[in-house]
């Protein structure tokens, strides 16, 4: 895997679900599969969008490989579906290791019906539920949302965006 040259394109905003996204352009595609020595999601990929700069995974979803556009990455961007924006994307073959707190490894071992939930799940939940767990600032709401996380594994409550795991 190489460094990637950087790309750059402009698309519109478009939902699926909840979830802003562009779809990338095939040419940039097929230059970042090569970078990437793959062709299958998630791919690594870094940029800037109205030069801020972002971090995210390429992912294919029902056919199409998108580049899904959060908050972090343009404020706002749920409201700004319909706007054209100019992005540059890169490869990006840096690790990415995300530690599953402390607390939510403690939460699993004490309720073991929904550590078994939590085993079950694909890899893409498990690390969707551990990112936003970990990039949460303060003591409190990580307690909060881990609270969250075990009553959605226990098929109680909505998390990450999601009725039942």
């Amino acid at each position: 895997m190489q460094n990637g040259k950087e790309y750059s394109f402009k698309a519109t905003i478009e939902i699926i679900g909840i979830n802003p996204f562009v779809p990338v352009p095939e040419k940039v595609l097929t230059a970042i599969f090569k970078q990437a020595g793959k062709d299958r999601s998630p791919i690594p990929v870094k940029g800037s969008i109205k030069n801020h700069a972002y971090k995210q995974n390429l992912v294919r979803h029902l056919g199409v490989w998108r580049l899904y556009i959060n908050t972090t990455m343009l404020k706002k961007s749920p409201e700004r579906i319909g706007e054209r924006i100019s992005i540059s994307i890169a490869f990006d073959p840096e690790p990415r290791t995300i530690e599953t707190p402390p607390a939510f490894t403690k939460a699993l071992k004490a309720n073991k019906d929904a550590a078994k939930v939590f085993k079950q799940l694909n890899n893409s939940t498990q690390k969707e539920i551990v990112k936003y767990l970990a990039n949460l600032k303060t003591p409190e709401s990580l307690q909060k949302n881990i609270n969250r996380a075990i009553r959605f594994l226990l098929g109680e409550e909505r998390f990450i965006g999601r009725d039942k795991p």
